[in-house]
């Protein structure tokens, strides 16, 4: 697992991640955050082409895929773990953020 110290990624998220660009060299997952939700920031996920990729994004390679990273969403994402459970009750990915101060009960918003 390389890019341990920006955010650390489980198997079966890379898994996932893989399956969703669906095994597509120029598609990738941008991961980041924008305000919203019950805690005040909200994560997201979207599949975006090799050509949307800005040069100020961080480009975090994980085996056979990258995440896409904006500057600002990586200081609030900096050291987090995200992983994957495919259980059909409370499935999906799980954002797991050592800097959130304050989470909602669904886990995907928090508040620094």
């Amino acid at each position: 697992m390389s890019n341990k110290q920006i955010i650390n990624i489980t198997e079966s998220a890379i898994a996932q991640i893989y399956t969703l660009s669906n095994s597509n060299q120029d598609i990738h997952i941008r991961i980041g955050i924008k305000q919203g939700g019950c805690s005040g920031m909200t994560y997201f996920m979207n599949l975006v082409k090799k050509e949307d990729i800005h040069i100020t994004d961080e480009v975090l390679q994980y085996n056979s895929c990258k995440l896409i990273c904006d500057s600002k969403s990586l200081l609030y994402l900096y050291g987090m773990f995200l992983d994957y459970k495919s259980s059909l009750i409370g499935g999906g990915f799980k954002f797991i953020n050592p800097n959130a101060t304050k989470i909602c009960g669904c886990g995907k918003s928090f508040n620094i």
